[in-house]
């Protein structure tokens, strides 16, 4: 019985997860269940998730199978971006300093500020009036 090797990742971004397995394979992408090109239905979403694949040669030599949850669409994108390039940087890690080069395998640490107590949102104020 051939032991199929996965590398598996998680990534963040906003309120998304995206947990991210590679096996070596054909390179196909599904989310969710889902052909990645059906999911991903912006372009520029598209080609940020393939950015890591593109850096490190492996475009076509990956399966990657991705389960992602929460935030909206390009939340998600940004945290397949994540795990997709610490997944890759799991299975050879010389392409590990090409991806730390273009920046692939830094968390994006920008989130949504809480709404305080006696404001209308995170820094806007109810309207002051004198009389």
């Amino acid at each position: 019985m051939v032991e199929v090797v996965k590398y598996s990742a998680t990534g963040r971004r906003k309120t998304s997860v995206a947990r991210v397995q590679l096996i070596p394979g054909t390179g196909a992408i599904r989310v969710n269940k889902c052909p990645f090109d059906e999911y991903f239905s912006r372009e520029t979403d598209r080609l940020t998730i393939l950015e890591p694949l593109k850096a490190t040669n492996t475009l076509g030599k990956f399966d990657v199978d991705v389960k992602v949850t929460g935030g909206g669409t390009s939340g998600q994108a940004g945290a397949l971006r994540l795990g997709l390039a610490r997944a890759l940087s799991l299975c050879d890690p010389e392409t590990k300093t090409v991806l730390k080069k273009s920046d692939f395998l830094s968390r994006d640490p920008r989130m949504k500020e809480r709404k305080k107590p006696g404001q209308k949102g995170a820094r806007k104020k109810f309207q002051w009036v004198k009389r």
